[in-house]
């Protein structure tokens, strides 16, 4: 086995662990929220929708790294590096949309103090 094909076989599995991710994420996602409803607990849709976009957040972190491995180490094209650059630039998109929904902040920003109590 070449170098060629351990790069791809390792982007593979990266992409596998992305989508392995996502899905698991959602599933989860799901049954807490349906327990969280027949429980009756308090705030059931904002969990869901932060855990939700948390694994939707890993498994495309992953999926980024797997095309980033494929492009670099398989196939280094200057086609190939234009077509990275456009999943990159929307995936990041996606990423900072999820994180704004998630925290209500963008990546960037500081999380704000906490206030002390008096």
């Amino acid at each position: 086995m070449g170098f060629q094909e351990i790069v791809e076989f390792v982007s593979r599995c990266l992409d596998g662990a992305g989508v392995i991710a996502i899905v698991i994420g959602v599933l989860t996602a799901t049954g807490d929220a349906g327990l969280g409803l027949i429980r009756g607990r308090d705030g059931v849709f904002e969990r869901y929708r932060r855990f939700l976009g948390r694994s939707i957040l890993l498994g495309l972190e992953l999926l980024v790294a797997a095309d980033i491995i494929r492009t670099v180490a398989v196939t280094p094209t200057f086609a190939g590096v234009g077509v990275l650059a456009i999943i990159v630039l929307i995936r990041t998109f996606l990423s900072w949309s999820l994180e704004l929904e998630i925290t209500g902040r963008w990546p960037w920003q500081k999380a704000p103090e906490p206030v002390p109590p008096t």
